[in-house]
């Protein structure tokens, strides 16, 4: 994998685009190096490449497998020793800020006007010789169960992230996609117990996908909840599956998913309404997704792998470009679904969780 990551820094030194990822549990990474350095855009989905889209949908951006070399490489894990964050908390008005987001939102939620909303904000931390594949490489040794990537364009920027949320997979006629929400750090315990607040916000999402999904799949598929591990966090996980309609194509299934409740919540236009009027920052490509868009590698059959764009970071690299190690900002992003039930307080507990998870690859 060492050529792989070289080669990934010659790519960002000649100012060129590229992705890096690791799909959950897999033993090699990917990468996508970019032969210009031109910006292509996702049109109908019927492009092949990696696909980086935004919250709102305006930017889909693609690294074309056509204008690309595609290598792989295999990986083998290492024991990371992670001693935890040594940054220092966000200040009072910031976590005042946030509660007071979190209550406006359940009011609206008991006033009728929503169901459930999904709330995020954003942390700017300093770091010190950041080396952008060393904190590439940690990530996937910390979080293996995740997608992991790192996406660079001159023209959008610096992109990490450690997502656990698939958005959809395709293999052939066959689909698959998750439902996953709910949060709970964990604390050693093997078996877990969920509140009715995280098994209402889970229903809601696989309510919504099975109503999204019916009128265009056959053979539904719903698993029963279960809980899955990410890094120091639980969730609660459905897995739905099935065929898809003979007339269906990917951008019908994107444009009925994304964004789900899981990034979003219902109704989705008004709660996506609240979001952008009161959050006071641009999500940009946080709770947007990525990944592969009929990727064939060589084989005739075209497939797709895209996930949710969650547990990401935003890294300035405008200064010292050029060079290894550097000074550098990052901008950490974190949410949480907060239902009729939620607590303001417990839902700032739960996002300095979330953040801590990013701020672990520092230190």
């Amino acid at each position: 994998m060492e050529n792989l990551l070289r080669r990934a820094q010659q790519q960002r030194q000649a100012n060129l685009p590229f992705v890096l990822y690791h799909k959950p549990q897999s033993d090699e990474v990917i990468g996508f190096f970019q032969k210009d350095n031109h910006l292509y855009q996702v049109a109908d989905f019927t492009e092949s490449g990696f696909v980086f889209a935004s919250f709102d949908g305006s930017k889909k951006y693609l690294i074309p497998e056509i204008a690309a070399e595609v290598l792989a490489a295999p990986f083998v894990s290492k024991t990371i020793n992670s001693k935890g964050s040594h940054f220092s908390m966000v200040s009072e008005q910031d976590e005042e800020f946030f509660q007071n987001l979190v209550h406006a939102g359940v009011t609206e939620i008991r006033e009728g006007v929503l169901e459930k909303v999904v709330l995020s904000r954003t942390e700017i931390i300093s770091v010190n010789d950041f080396n952008l594949l060393e904190v590439f490489e940690k990530l996937i040794n910390l979080y293996p169960a995740t997608c992991v990537y790192c996406f660079y364009h001159p023209q959008v920027g610096l992109w990490m992230g450690a997502t656990p949320e698939q958005l959809l997979q395709i293999r052939g006629t066959t689909f698959e996609t998750i439902a996953l929400a709910g949060t709970q750090k964990a604390t050693g315990v093997e078996v877990i117990s969920w509140g009715l607040k995280e098994q209402e916000e889970q229903q809601f999402v696989t309510d919504f996908l099975v109503a999204k999904l019916k009128p265009v799949a056959e053979n539904l598929v719903v698993t029963p909840p279960f809980s899955i591990q990410a890094g120091e966090i639980w969730h609660i996980k459905t897995v739905v599956s099935g065929q898809l309609g003979p007339a269906t194509k990917i951008q019908d299934l994107v444009n009925l998913l994304h964004p789900t409740p899981a990034v979003c919540g219902l109704p989705t236009t008004a709660a996506k309404q609240f979001i952008v009027e009161n959050e006071n920052y641009d999500r940009q490509f946080y709770t947007g997704f990525l990944g592969e868009l009929n990727v064939t590698f060589g084989e005739e059959r075209k497939d797709s792998d895209l996930f949710v764009n969650l547990r990401c970071m935003q890294i300035d690299i405008q200064q010292g470009v050029q060079q290894d190690k550097l000074d550098v900002q990052v901008q950490l992003y974190m949410g949480c679904g907060v239902t009729k039930d939620s607590n303001p307080e417990k839902e700032w507990e739960e996002s300095v969780n979330k953040s801590s998870t990013m701020k672990k690859v520092f230190s």
